[in-house]
């Protein structure tokens, strides 16, 4: 029943993010003086429909991305780092006696679970993690206990394996991103200390917000608003198919229109989904500001993008490049990196847990 979110870091694995439109899979080594080094990545688009929401609706379909990214990285490396999006899984904080053996801990997590998960613990798999003494009492421990359906992580594993890969570490995206974040945070003033820092991972159809406050998580959402809107205006405005339209946005080639009448007025909207997203927080939280915006995803690579939402929300705004201060493998190009490195965040954050 015990499934390793947790997990240690078991060296080495590729981190794999699967997301409703591709598989992208990051692998990292040590470079030198304890440094990350990019050995590889490689993105394998999806079709319509083999993950929605999370969900694996096409096995083979998903397997068969899964074999042609692994291909694309020309890694020998076959254990690999997969995350759970965060709907899938429930978590709680919880306060236990400091001391307990792992036995008498893990009989509590259970009772614990068994009071707020709605299904039969039969059908979960549970982890937990000690994440330090409690608050107010030196005898107690913080406990993070996070559980998912077991058809959840079988599906995962199942869409892997059929590409003959092994699953080692199964992660949760939210906790992946805030392991990534750290490298971003090291470009930020005094690496981010007492700063509030929204992370916008901009998805297909969903904006995954996770803010930062003196670089531990406060406040995670989820906003309607995505890439998707994008890739369909596209296919409408010049009657290509989705798959046309969605190599036409990261390619290019489309007529001069496109800019003015297609790009601008998504980069408005997405402007403004973000300045909602900074009102909704700094309203409903116990912080009255944000001091930098961290946009990821595939529509933070839209040249400019950083620009016009500063302006539009008054706040510093950076494009979300985990692998800025790594060495690069000789064969990746470097223009190549910078644009899809914001797309790349979930898959460097579980491809970190494979370096010591």
């Amino acid at each position: 029943m015990k499934f390793d979110f947790f997990s240690e870091k078991t060296p080495p694995l590729i981190g794999v993010d699967i997301s409703s439109t591709s598989i992208k899979m990051v692998e990292l080594s040590q470079g030198s003086k304890g440094a990350y080094h990019l050995e590889g990545y490689a993105i394998a688009s999806l079709t319509k429909d083999a993950v929605v929401d999370g969900n694996i609706g096409e096995l083979d379909q998903v397997s068969d991305a899964f074999k042609r990214a692994w291909k694309l990285l020309g890694s020998r490396e076959k254990r690999v780092a997969l995350a759970l999006p965060a709907a899938a899984v429930i978590s709680k904080k919880v306060i236990m006696q400091s001391g307990l053996r792992e036995q008498d801990m893990e009989l509590q997590v259970e009772a614990e679970a068994n009071q707020y998960i709605p299904f039969s613990l039969d059908e979960v798999n549970i982890d937990f993690q000690v994440i330090g003494p409690a608050p107010n009492n030196p005898d107690e421990v913080e406990v993070l206990i996070a559980a998912s359906r077991k058809e959840k992580i079988e599906d995962r594993v199942a869409a892997a394996e059929g590409a003959g890969l092994r699953v080692t570490v199964m992660d949760v995206e939210t906790y992946a991103t805030e392991t990534a974040y750290t490298l971003i945070a090291d470009q930020l003033p005094d690496h981010g200390k007492g700063q509030t820092v929204m992370i916008l991972d901009v998805g297909s159809s969903l904006i995954h917000i996770n803010v930062m406050h003196d670089n531990e998580s406060v406040y995670i959402r989820e906003q309607a608003f995505g890439g998707g809107q994008l890739t369909q205006e596209i296919q409408r405005r010049f009657g290509l198919t989705l798959e046309e339209a969605e190599i036409a946005k990261r390619k290019g080639g489309l007529p001069d229109s496109y800019e003015s009448e297609v790009l601008q007025p998504f980069v408005q909207n997405m402007a403004l989904e973000v300045a909602r997203a900074v009102q909704f927080f700094t309203s409903s939280t116990q912080y009255n500001r944000v001091d930098h915006i961290i946009l990821a995803g595939g529509c933070a690579a839209i040249p400019g993008v950083d620009v016009i939402v500063q302006e539009r929300v008054q706040v510093n705004t950076l494009i979300a490049n985990p692998f800025s201060k790594m060495s690069l493998n000789s064969r990746i190009k470097q223009q190549q990196v910078f644009a899809d490195a914001p797309s790349l965040l979930i898959a460097c954050g579980l491809a970190m847990r494979g370096v010591d």
